[in-house]
């Protein structure tokens, strides 16, 4: 009997990209999804992020964006910067947060651990099992990336962070980069300009007595109602954040406006 299980990470308030995700998830009656972090920040809807994944009662781990949302002082040990525009939209999400959602998110652990069925182990965090800030990816030295999971022993291994679709092999072990949901993008763009992706990438994970498959996806959603929506919800600076989500949609001579 096949156990699959959904990882879904770095939706950043982008609550079109996480309906057409769920969607997809509901429509194969997926057994078990984990929410590898930062759920909320970064996007027009963080509360009704927040509260589609808590109806659902996913596990989710903290995120570095998160923890910055909830107390900016977090940020310190990060390798960017924080600039007065995030803090802003820290402030304007906080305002949107009830104590008692401040509360859970505060709750989230760095990691968390799931059964995949059929004997295999999952171990989910965000960036690392023991910090949300490294950046682990898929070209950094072998010995590196190794030392940065800590000698992990469970069969997967899974973080988000840097929004890139990866798999590598960690030892007896297999890490998971699942993408990101809401805010993905070509992180080689300097010759051609920045653009978002008007999909959202995650992973599935499927088990039976004999078999440990992993599959990369990626669903598409409307890139125009993000814009639309961080315009109409007084998002800090919201007019430079929704041009990059107007380049994302689909122009009527197809593809992607040009950046």
């Amino acid at each position: 009997m096949l156990r699959r299980t959904a990882l879904v990470s770095d939706v950043h308030g982008n609550a079109p990209a996480l309906r057409a995700v769920l969607g997809e998830l509901d429509r194969e009656a997926i057994e078990q999804v984990v929410c590898l972090g930062d759920l909320l920040y970064g996007g027009p809807a963080p509360v009704e992020c927040l509260e589609l994944v808590r109806a659902r009662g996913w596990p989710v781990v903290l995120g570095n964006a998160d923890a910055f949302a909830v107390d900016p002082a977090t940020a310190e040990g990060s390798l960017e910067p924080v600039t007065p525009q995030q803090l802003e939209v820290a402030a304007w999400l906080r305002a949107r947060l009830s104590p008692e959602q401040v509360a859970a998110i505060s709750a989230w652990p760095l990691s968390v651990e799931a059964d995949l069925g059929h004997g295999h182990r999952l171990l989910a965090f965000h960036a690392t099992p023991g910090s949300y800030h490294p950046l682990l990816l898929p070209t950094m030295a072998e010995g590196a990336f190794r030392a940065a999971l800590g000698g992990v022993a469970a069969d997967i291994c899974a973080g988000g962070h840097t929004h890139l679709q990866f798999v590598r092999r960690v030892g007896a072990s297999t890490f998971v980069n699942p993408g990101s949901v809401g805010f993905g993008y070509d992180h080689e763009h300097a010759d051609e300009g920045f653009a978002l992706d008007p999909w959202a990438s995650y992973a599935l994970i499927t088990t039976s007595d004999s078999t440990l498959r992993i599959e990369l996806r990626r669903v598409a959603f409307d890139a125009s109602a993000v814009a639309a929506a961080l315009r109409e919800a007084g998002y800090p600076h919201a007019e430079a954040r929704a041009a990059m989500w107007d380049r994302a949609a689909p122009s009527a001579e197809g593809g992607r406006q040009p950046a």
